[in-house]
C-alpha cells in the first residue's frame, strides 16, 4: 500500500512517478471507505485527487501555502499531510474537521467554509509575504461555482496589480465545459492566447475579403465587436484583459500535465490563473452519475451508493417545498430565489412547476437579496431561500435594499440552529441576533411542520420583510393539536400553569416540552409557551405571565448575545415587571462540528440540561 508511506507533509515526493496513478486510486478508495462510514463531502474531494497531489509535488509544505475555497474538497490534502487516522472521527465532536483548520495542522494556511474567499485570503498572504521578504509560493484554489461570488471578482481586480507570483487555480468541474474544451487542453496550454487570436483574425479577414460586395461590410461589423469575438473564441481572455496570465485548460486528472503547468506558473512574477478541468465524483461511479447527491452525504453503502439509513420522514425543507409550490399555484406574484442551492433549500420542485418564476443566481447571496428587493419593488412576492449561515453574507443588502424600503420580501432561513458535522462556519446560530438589529424586520419560527405551513401561508399576504427560521432535518410532528391561527406578534400558550414559564423559540419548543415533563415529575408547576414571533415578541403575554409566575425562562437555539432572551430581559427590566428571567441560549462562541444532539448537550439545551438549569435557578428565586 503506497498510502502507508504517506505519514508526513511532503512524503508524496518519495513516491516514484510511475506509481502516482496507483496512489491516486488508493486515495479514492480510502476516501470512499471513510466517508461511507462517517458521512461528509465526497464528490468534490474525488474530483481533486490528482490536482491536490500535483500541488503537493510542486510545493514545499508548510512553507508554501494552499488556500482552499470553501474547503470541503481538502480531504486529499489532509491525507497527504499526515492526517489519515483522523478520518475515523471525521466531522465528529472533538474529531477532525471536514474543512481546513489552522489549529489542526500548520499545513492548513487559512480556515474556510464559505465560498468565494480563497482569492482574497491568498492575496493577503502573498502581500504579507512580500512585506516580510518571504519568497514562498501561495496558491489559492477556487471552483467555477465559487467564482460567481462577487468577492472573488473583487480579489481578481486587485490581484492584477501585484508584482510578485500568486497562483490561482480555477477548479472547473462543470462536465459540459469539460466536454467542449477538453480536446484543446494540451494545445491551448502551450501557446499565448494573443498569438492564437491574431492568426485566427487574419484567416477570417482574408476569407471574408474574397466575398463580393458583402465581405467588407462583414469585416466592418466584426471589427466593431472583435473584443466580444475574442472572448468567445479564446479561453481566458477575461483574465488576460485584467492583466492576469491565463494558463489552460488543463486536464485535472493528468498529474504530469498538472505538475508541468504549476511549475511554469511558479516562474512568473505576477498573478496567474490555471484553468483545470476536473470531473466531480471521479473514480466512484455512483458519485460520477449523481454528483449533487454525493456533494454532502450521510453514511452509505459503498457498493450501491445508497444511504445506510432509510430516508427520514418529512423535513422542514420538504414542508417549505410543498407549500411554497402550493400557494404559488393561485398567486402568480410568488417568485422564488436561491443562491446555488435549489436542492438543499427545497426549491427544485418549485423550479420544475414554475420555471419562469424560479431564479438560481449562483453563489451570490448579496445579489439574491437585492434582486429580490427589485422584484418586490415591482409588485412581485419574492421568497429568498438560503441557509442561516449564508444569509450573513447578505446582511448589508437586507438592511439597505429591503428593510429601509420595507419591501415584502420573505426570507426562508433554512438550517437555523445547530447543523452538525460542518462545524463553526455552517452553524446557523447568529440569525436571530443579526435580524433583531434591523428596523422593519420581522422574525418568526415554527414549533413543528404544521406551524411552518401556517407561517408560509401567513407570509403570502404579509406586507413587509419577514424571516421564517427553521432547523435542518426531520420536522417535529408533536403538538399538532395546538394550531391557533397565526396572529402578528402573538405567542401561543400551550400549557398554562403557574410558578415557572418556559418561553421557547422554534426548534426549542420540542426540547422545552420534554424538559417540562421532567420538571413536572419533580413536582414543579410549569407553563409552556411557543414564542412564535421573535421580532416583535409578545409583550402582553409576558405581562400576563408575571401575574402568577415567579420565573420566566427563554429558550432559543441562537447565541445569547443579541438574541431573543436578551430582548425579553430588556423589556422586563425597562417595564419594571415583577418576574425573574433566565436566558437559556448558546454561549457566545463558535461551536465545532458534532451531531446536533451532542452540540445541544454541550450548550446545555437538551431536555435534561434545561430541566436541571431551570430547577437550580428556581431554587435561587425561592
Amino acid at each position: 500500500m503506497l498510502l502507508e508511506k504517506i505519514n508526513e507533509p511532503n512524503d508524496i515526493k518519495k513516491i516514484d512517478k510511475s506509481q502516482l496513478p496507483e496512489l491516486a486510486d488508493e486515495i479514492r478508495k480510502f476516501l470512499v471507505e471513510k466517508v461511507s462510514k462517517k458521512g461528509g463531502h465526497l464528490a468534490s474531494n474525488l474530483g481533486v485527487v490528482e490536482l491536490t497531489m500535483a500541488l503537493h509535488l510542486c510545493l514545499d509544505l508548510p512553507n508554501d501555502k494552499i488556500v482552499w475555497d470553501v474547503g470541503h474538497q481538502s480531504y486529499t490534502h489532509k491525507v497527504l499531510t499526515g492526517r489519515k487516522d483522523g478520518f475515523d472521527e471525521l466531522r465528529s465532536y472533538g474529531g477532525m474537521s471536514g474543512f481546513p483548520k489552522r489549529r489542526e495542522s500548520n499545513c492548513d494556511a487559512f480556515d474556510t467554509g464559505h465560498s468565494s474567499t480563497s482569492l482574497s485570503a491568498g492575496l493577503g498572504i502573498v502581500t504579507a509575504n512580500q512585506l516580510k521578504g518571504d519568497d514562498s509560493t501561495v496558491v489559492s484554489v477556487i471552483g467555477d461555482g465559487a467564482l460567481t461570488g462577487g468577492l472573488a471578482f473583487e480579489a481578481l481586480n486587485n490581484a492584477a496589480n501585484i508584482n510578485r507570483n500568486f497562483i490561482m487555480i480555477l477548479n472547473d468541474n462543470e462536465m459540459s465545459i469539460a466536454q467542449n474544451v477538453g480536446g484543446l487542453s494540451s494545445y491551448l496550454s502551450g501557446i499565448r492566447t494573443g498569438n492564437a487570436y491574431n492568426g485566427l483574425k487574419d484567416g477570417v479577414v482574408k476569407s471574408l475579403n474574397s466575398i463580393p460586395v458583402v465581405g467588407e461590410k462583414l469585416i466592418y461589423h466584426i471589427k466593431k465587436t472583435k473584443s466580444s469575438i475574442k472572448q468567445l473564441l479564446i479561453p481566458g481572455m477575461l483574465f488576460e484583459n485584467m492583466g492576469i496570465t491565463y494558463l489552460g485548460p488543463v486536464d485535472g486528472h493528468n498529474i504530469t500535465q498538472l505538475v508541468r503547468v504549476i511549475k511554469e506558473a511558479k516562474k512568473l512574477d505576477h498573478a496567474v490563473i490555471i484553468h483545470v478541468i476536473t470531473k466531480k465524483g471521479m473514480g466512484y461511479e455512483p458519485a460520477e452519475k449523481h454528483p449533487s447527491r454525493f456533494h454532502g452525504v450521510e453514511p452509505f453503502n459503498q457498493i450501491t451508493g445508497e444511504p445506510v439509513k432509510a430516508k427520514k420522514s418529512v423535513t422542514y425543507t420538504d414542508t417549505f417545498s410543498h407549500y411554497i409550490s402550493k400557494y404559488a399555484k393561485d398567486n402568480e406574484k410568488i417568485v422564488a430565489i436561491t443562491a446555488a442551492m435549489p436542492d438543499g433549500t427545497g426549491l427544485k420542485r418549485f423550479a420544475h412547476m414554475y420555471p419562469d418564476r424560479f431564479f438560481d443566481v449562483g453563489i451570490a447571496e448579496g445579489h439574491a437579496v437585492t434582486f429580490a428587493a427589485g422584484l418586490a419593488s415591482a409588485g412581485l412576492k419574492p421568497y429568498v431561500a438560503i441557509y442561516s449561515s449564508f444569509f450573513q453574507r447578505a446582511y448589508d443588502q437586507i438592511i439597505h435594499d429591503v428593510c429601509i424600503q420595507n419591501l415584502p420580501v420573505v426570507f426562508m432561513v433554512d438550517r437555523a440552529g445547530f447543523v452538525g458535522g460542518d462545524g463553526e462556519t455552517h452553524q446557523g446560530i447568529f440569525d436571530i441576533s443579526y435580524f433583531n438589529t434591523i428596523p422593519n424586520m420581522n422574525v418568526c419560527a415554527p414549533k413543528n411542520r404544521y406551524e411552518l405551513a401556517d407561517m408560509i401561508k401567513y407570509s403570502t399576504y404579509f406586507n413587509g420583510p419577514i424571516a421564517i427560521r427553521y432547523p435542518r432535518g426531520e420536522a417535529y410532528e408533536g403538538l399538532k393539536e395546538y394550531r391557533e391561527a397565526i396572529v402578528y406578534g402573538r405567542a401561543e400558550v400551550i400549557y398554562k400553569e403557574r410558578d415557572i414559564a418556559l418561553l421557547a423559540v422554534g426548534s426549542m419548543v420540542k426540547e422545552a416540552e420534554k424538559a417540562r415533563e421532567l420538571l413536572k415529575k419533580r413536582g414543579y408547576n410549569v407553563s409552556l409557551i411557543n414564542a412564535r414571533f421573535v421580532k416583535p415578541f409578545d409583550e402582553k403575554c409576558i405581562i400576563k405571565l408575571a401575574k402568577d409566575h415567579k420565573l420566566l425562562v427563554t429558550i432559543e437555539e441562537n447565541v445569547i448575545n443579541g438574541g431573543f432572551g436578551e430582548q425579553v430581559l430588556k423589556f422586563v427590566n425597562s417595564a419594571d415587571i415583577d418576574i425573574k428571567v433566565q436566558n437559556l441560549a448558546i454561549p457566545n462562541q463558535y461551536l465545532e462540528q458534532g451531531s446536533v444532539d451532542v452540540l445541544r448537550k454541550e450548550a446545555g439545551l437538551d431536555p435534561h440540561s434545561i430541566a436541571e438549569r431551570v430547577e437550580n435557578r428556581y431554587k435561587d428565586v425561592m
